[in-house]
């Protein structure tokens, strides 16, 4: 019989990683352990790790809900479980309220189904034949800060990166961009920046029109999401293609995401399995961006390593060798889950044949 359980880490950042909401310093991801009892060897995997001020099951509430899933699990006394049947299974146990958990529960469920080995797809990137284009992305900080990280990014050999903007004063940021520019033309270096709903509403569209002249690939979230008619009007306006990403949470219906779309008209989505609820669910936003014309690129958020590795090999299901995605965040911890995972020269690379630690 199929057995569920879980255990939890406290993931220690490498520096603290400050947010439009504050700085991290750790970050507590709930690991779901799958195992059959006669292959106790046969081990799936998944990662829950809600955001503060983010996710939608972030809280005191998550660890009894984790628990109670366990036992739901449990008591179905499931001797095995076809593929077929996984999305079935994640509706029935968790709601859609629970997005972190359900990606954790699909995860783990894969990982099981397809050997034990955290390969969840069969494809270039999960057999290690291909690396996938990620960007380098450039915490929120004081000046300095941002830029050493600017620096190493770029002799790391990153052709794309992404800054956070909106912690530090703004005529900061517009000079830290000048700078990058002045090392790296718009031919060469790709730059999106990330606002977090930072600006507001009435000084969005100048910021906007002031930024525009870095030659900027995107920029996500200008506004705080909730705010669609204010937003579609900035979709119309601004010099700066935008990409919606926390405007995402919590919409899971697929009528709701089409109505969504139709009403913005983003350039870009930005999809986090954790926050969305899952890799099932990430795909029906892919098809309901293509449907509305937007594209679109997956990113982690903050997950360990096994969510990393899940939102990637999801990601190698897309064939982009030119899109960078946001899939670089597993180097920002001294402890994380050790695995099989590489950054070189700006892409994110697998080994299957790699160690794998078993997170507790």
């Amino acid at each position: 019989m199929l057995h569920l359980t879980y255990c939890q880490r406290a993931l220690r950042f490498n520096f603290p990683a400050r947010t439009s909401r504050g700085a991290l310093t750790e970050h507590v991801a709930y690991y779901l352990l799958l195992r059959d009892s006669a292959q106790p060897e046969h081990l799936g995997i998944g990662d829950a790790a809600p955001l503060a001020g983010l996710s939608p099951d972030f809280g005191l509430a998550f660890e009894p809900r984790v628990a109670a899933l366990c036992a739901a699990f449990n008591r179905c006394q499931l001797p095995d479980l076809p593929p077929s049947a996984t999305n079935e299974l994640v509706d029935e146990l968790v709601e859609p309220t629970w997005p972190a958990l359900r990606f954790a529960l699909e995860t783990a469920l894969l990982d099981w189904q397809h050997g034990g080995r955290r390969q969840l797809f069969d494809n270039a990137f999960s057999r290690g034949e291909a690396g996938i284009p990620i960007n380098g992305l450039v915490w929120m900080g004081e000046a300095a800060f941002m830029q050493t990280q600017i620096q190493k990014k770029l002799a790391d050999g990153y052709s794309c990166l992404k800054m956070k903007i909106g912690g530090i004063d703004f005529a900061t940021e517009l000079q830290l961009l000048a700078e990058i520019r002045a090392v790296a033309g718009p031919e060469q270096l790709t730059l999106r920046v990330d606002a977090n709903g930072a600006f507001a509403p009435h000084e969005a569209l100048s910021k906007l029109e002031q930024l525009a002249r870095f030659d900027l690939h995107s920029i996500e979230q200008p506004i705080a999401a909730g705010q669609p008619a204010l937003m579609a009007d900035l979709c119309r306006q601004s010099p700066v293609p935008i990409a919606l990403d926390e405007e995402l949470i919590g919409v899971t219906r697929p009528e709701q995401q089409h109505a969504l779309l139709a009403q913005i008209q983003p350039a870009y989505i930005i999809i986090k399995p954790t926050l969305v609820g899952g890799l099932h669910a990430t795909r029906q936003w892919l098809r309901t961006a293509e449907a509305h014309n937007a594209d679109w690129w997956l990113t982690s958020a903050l997950e360990s390593n096994v969510g990393l590795n899940a939102v990637s090999q999801l990601a190698g299901e897309y064939v982009r060798p030119d899109f960078p995605q946001g899939l670089g965040t597993g180097q920002l911890y001294h402890n994380n889950v050790a695995a099989p995972l590489r950054i070189a020269s700006g892409h994110l690379h697998y080994d299957p044949a790699g160690e794998w630690e078993i997170p507790c």
